[in-house]
């Protein structure tokens, strides 16, 4: 059976309709042969998108996309009433980098009385919103950003709350005011919450560089200055981590190289520089460490800076 779905119209956020699919004389049978042949995907009961290619589906990027439709396929079904979006699905409207996001939840605040409830893949958070904290993402209410990352900062550990603290202070939002929608709020969570947002800093500039500076504050190590300006050989050069002049820190993303691209330049390109960048550090008497992903995951980076910071003359403990 061939669905011709390319005759379907999509909404303003490419996603397709049941009603729009029935309007261009598909039947629900369709729907569903094309549901069980993968050419749709389901995101709430009547909305649908066209799945994205293997290899965009697989990156975090990717994967906050899918999210981030699926969100708004629940806010704009007929079942999604008029609570906003909240949470990660409000980080997610909102694009904020995440550490480990909840991806497979929708969340919205109900407002009413009652507790929370959670059902068919939709939680609803019990409680209110005040009007200034309901703010318009591409046509979906959503919750502002001080309020989705203090949200989102009592529903993890430290280092999650880090992370989207980090996140919403680089788009301008004050820790003050981060402060202030913390103020009377009593949830599980509160302390991680109010931790983080002490710690907070908006030159954080990724998650890996949050999860990073999250491991070095609950070890107790002395914490580094974030993206110091350096001028080497001509040169400007900024790291992500800076102890005192003698060690700099570089977080390598996963995707470090690519993202890092001029140009013309190829990935071996941007090795090379890197390299003489690492160089330019080394000749002017300052060492390098570098860290990935991976190594986070472990837990490798406290040990090795435990080791490396008192030989430079850093103390510790």
């Amino acid at each position: 059976m061939t669905i011709r779905l390319d005759d379907v119209s999509r909404d303003r956020y490419g996603l397709i309709r049941r009603t729009a699919a029935l309007k261009a004389g598909l039947s629900d049978d369709q729907l569903g042969y094309a549901l069980a042949a993968k050419s749709l995907v389901r995101l709430t009961p009547g909305v649908f998108m066209v799945p994205q290619a293997a290899d965009v589906a697989r990156t975090e990027q990717g994967k906050d996309e899918y999210y981030r439709l699926a969100c708004i396929a629940g806010a704009t079904s007929t079942r999604a009433g008029e609570a906003p979006l909240s949470h990660h699905s409000a980080a997610a409207m909102h694009r904020l980098p995440l550490l480990r996001p909840d991806r497979g939840t929708v969340h919205v605040i109900r407002g009413g009385r009652g507790g929370s409830s959670l059902r068919g893949g939709r939680y609803r958070h019990a409680g209110g919103v005040p009007a200034d904290d309901v703010v318009e993402v591409d046509g979906i209410a959503v919750t502002s950003l001080r309020r989705t990352a203090i949200d989102v900062a009592a529903m993890g550990n430290f280092a999650q709350a880090l992370t989207v603290v980090d996140a919403v202070l680089r788009r301008g939002v004050t820790r003050e005011e981060l402060l202030d929608a913390l103020a009377g709020r009593k949830f599980e969570g509160i302390r991680v919450a109010r931790r983080a947002v002490e710690h907070g800093n908006p030159l954080a500039e990724s998650v890996g560089e949050s999860w990073s500076r999250a491991q070095m504050i609950d070890a107790e190590l002395p914490l580094p200055i974030l993206q110091r300006h350096y001028l080497l050989e001509g040169h400007t050069q900024i790291p992500d981590f800076d102890w005192d002049g003698v060690l700099v820190g570089e977080f390598d993303g996963r995707v470090k190289y690519r993202g890092l691209l001029r140009p013309g330049e190829t990935p071996h390109d941007a090795v090379i520089r890197e390299k003489e960048r690492e160089d330019r550090f080394r000749r002017a008497g300052i060492e390098v460490l570098r860290w990935t992903w991976a190594m986070l995951e472990r837990g490798e980076l406290i040990p090795i800076l435990i080791t490396w910071l008192p030989k430079l003359g850093i103390a510790i403990g």
